[in-house]
Order: C-alpha cells, then sequence, then structure tokens
C-alpha cells in the first residue's frame, strides 16, 4: 500500500525522493527491515499471550526424551512469522502484480491449513490434529488453484512460458512440462510444505533455513524480472517477476526475527501455522522463478530430511515383512533426530544444518553460470 500511495503522491506532485519507491532494491530493504521491527515488537506480545492462554508444545513421545522438558513451550508462533512477513509484503510492494497476489494466496492458504492443525491439537486437545487426509486436500487445493491461475496469468502465458521450466546446469534448454505442469505444481507444494514441517524439530533449525532459502530466492527473482540480466545469464525472462524480491526480503527479516526468539532454548515454537505456510510459499516461489529443479539442491537441508523418514518408514516395514521385526537405519528419524541421539548438542546440529545450507545456496547460484 505504501508503494501504491508514494507512486500516487510522486505521479501528482513530483516532490524530491519520492521516485525512489520505485526502486526494487530499496523497496526489497525497507520490506526486510520492516518485517524484522514487527517481529520485534509482535514476538513479546504474542509469546505473552500464548502463554496466558497456556498454548504450549505438548510432550512429543516420538522425539528423544531431552525433548521432554520443551513440553509447555508456546506454540503457534507461526502467527508471529506471518504477520512480520505479510504486512511488510503488503506495504511494501505492487498489489497489482500478479506474482505477488498468488504468493499472498499460497502463504495465507496454508497459514489457514496449518492454524487449524495447531488449534486442534493445542486448543481441542485433539492429539492428531487436522486429520491427515483432510490437510492434504488443503495443500491439493490451494496447489492446483495456484497452478491453474499461474499458468493462465498474462504476465506468463505472453512470453510462452507457462509450462516452461529450467534445468540446473544445462544451457540453452527450457523443459516444457505441458500437461503435467498443474500436477507439478501440486506436488511441489505439498512436498515442499510437509518437509519444511518435519524440518521443524529443532530450536531455530526450520526458520533458519527457511531464511537462507528465502534470501537465495530473492535473488534469482530479481535477476529473473530483470531483462538485461536474465538476458546475460540465458535465463527465461520473466517480466514482473522481481516484485517477488520484497516479498523473499521480507521473509528474511521475519525469519531472523523469529530466530531471535525460537533460537536454542527457544521461547516459542512455529507450530504448523508457521511451517507450512513457509514451506508452501518456497515451493511456490521456486516455481514462479522456473527453478522447480533446482529445489533438491537448494532445499536440501528439507529434502534429506524429507528423504530420512521415508526411508526409515520403508525399511521398517519390508523388514518387519519379512524378518517379523521391523529395523532402522536411523536411530531415529527425522535425521536430525538420529544426530540428537549419536549425542551431538543440539545447537551445534542445528549451527551445522547451517553452514550445508548456506554451502547449498552458492552452489544453487552457480547453476547460473556452470553450465
Amino acid at each position: 500500500m505504501l508503494y501504491h500511495f508514494f507512486t500516487w503522491i510522486e505521479n501528482l506532485y513530483s516532490p524530491p525522493g519520492f521516485g525512489v519507491v520505485r526502486y526494487l532494491t530499496f523497496r526489497a530493504a525497507a520490506a526486510a527491515i520492516t518485517a524484522l521491527l514487527i517481529s520485534f515488537w509482535l514476538g513479546p506480545k504474542i509469546i505473552s499471550l500464548l502463554k496466558k492462554f497456556q498454548i504450549g508444545e505438548s510432550a512429543k513421545v516420538e522425539a528423544p526424551k531431552t525433548h521432554l522438558n520443551k513440553a509447555g513451550t508456546p506454540t503457534m508462533g507461526g502467527l508471529i512469522v506471518l504477520g512480520a512477513l505479510l504486512t511488510p509484503t503488503i506495504l511494501w510492494s505492487n498489489l497489482q502484480n500478479i506474482y505477488v497476489q498468488l504468493i499472498l494466496f499460497v502463504t495465507i492458504g496454508l497459514g489457514i491449513v496449518g492454524f487449524l492443525d495447531d488449534y486442534l491439537k493445542v486448543i481441542k486437545k485433539k492429539p492428531k490434529g487436522l486429520i491427515g487426509w483432510y490437510k492434504i486436500i488443503g495443500q491439493f487445493t490451494i496447489g492446483i488453484l495456484f497452478g491453474v491461475i499461474l499458468m493462465n496469468a498474462t504476465e506468463v502465458t505472453s512470453i510462452n512460458a507457462a509450462t516452461l521450466t529450467t534445468v540446473p546446469f544445462v544451457k540453452d534448454f527450457n523443459f516444457d512440462l505441458s500437461i503435467f505442469y498443474v500436477p507439478m505444481v501440486v506436488f511441489v507444494i505439498i512436498a515442499t510444505s510437509n518437509a519444511v514441517n518435519l524440518t521443524d524439530g529443532l530450536d531455530g533449525l526450520a526458520i533458519g533455513t527457511v531464511g537462507i532459502v528465502g534470501l537465495t530466492l530473492g535473488v534469482i527473482s530479481y535477476i529473473s524480472g530483470n531483462y538485461e540480466l536474465s538476458n546475460y545469464l540465458n535465463i527465461i525472462f520473466l517480466r514482473g517477476n522481481g516484485e517477488l524480491a520484497i516479498f523473499c526480503a521480507a521473509l528474511v527479516g521475519a525469519a531472523m526475527g523469529f530466530l531471535w526468539f525460537n533460537s536454542y532454548p527457544a521461547q516459542v515454537f512455529m507450530g504448523d501455522t508457521g511451517s507450512l505456510a513457509l514451506g508452501g510459499a518456497l515451493g511456490a516461489l521456486t516455481i514462479m522463478v522456473k527453478k522447480e529443479f533446482i529445489l533438491p539442491i537448494l532445499g536440501g537441508i528439507f529434502f534429506i530430511e524429507t528423504v530420512s523418514v521415508i526411508i526409515q518408514r520403508v525399511y521398517f516395514k519390508y523388514t518387519k515383512k519379512k524378518y517379523g521385526e521391523g529395523k532402522r537405519i536411523f536411530l531415529m528419524a527425522p535425521l536430525h533426530h538420529h544426530f540428537e541421539l549419536k549425542g551431538i548438542p543440539e545447537p551445534k546440529i542445528v549451527t551445522r544444518f547451517y553452514i550445508i545450507a548456506i554451502l547449498l545456496m552458492i552452489i544453487s547460484l552457480t547453476t547460473f553460470k556452470v553450465r
């Protein structure tokens, strides 16, 4: 809204300095700072309310015993992240831009799904929260609406890139997903939202990694929306895509702000309210910048955490069927719990995962030139 207001003032009266809002770099910086300040202001208030109404995390029997002392820690802190993320995006981005509208739709939609899950678990005391299939139906509905609208958006179809995507490390080749485009979109949205949810098991792990991935996607969206840079790097030019850099900058600011309260020992947890929304948002961003195939690299932490759970379950069921007794490859899944049971302190695991996430970020950015 501030973008539209300042632009209106600048067009009407041409006062000096107001034209700066036309620059993506200025608005991205403003969005990041705004998100950080909102987090610092909103965080203590939300945490206080959660404590007042005793909205705390239940003891998790499927986690290491060291996590039992985390029972009672306020949860549903995703409200802090979403408030700090959505407000700057609305204030500083061009709300007439289809990419901005779609990323807000996905984030808010999955935030509602996550909120319902948290509400049923924490307030209604239903251990499993929202029934698994209901959660999938919600993610599926949001994914299919997002995919259909994006595929038919004028900004995309006008450049004949609606169903195209790029392949990492391959030059002069854009892969056309054709009729598989919408199913791919739905799969990515469901997979990424659940992957971040699985990763959210250690203090600061998920939100810090989300911030690193969000920063990378902000750079990619800025390049994709810039004709000269996209032409120089020989990637698909997506008019208006640069506006997503505002959302990504706000995401980084919100992640840093929430990490202030979520770092070890955590004062508050995101809950599904935050993890499903942020995971889906990352998936939607990679789809809109045409970098879906880079997800296993850029989101490598989320990817390996999810794969560890799949491997553990498949191997357990296989050995139980074959030998009558289920066996495990990892001491516990997701992977971060395996390292915990190995005796590695929680803060050290989180820090090492951050380092790996930064390395994966660098590798992802090199795919623009190493082809």
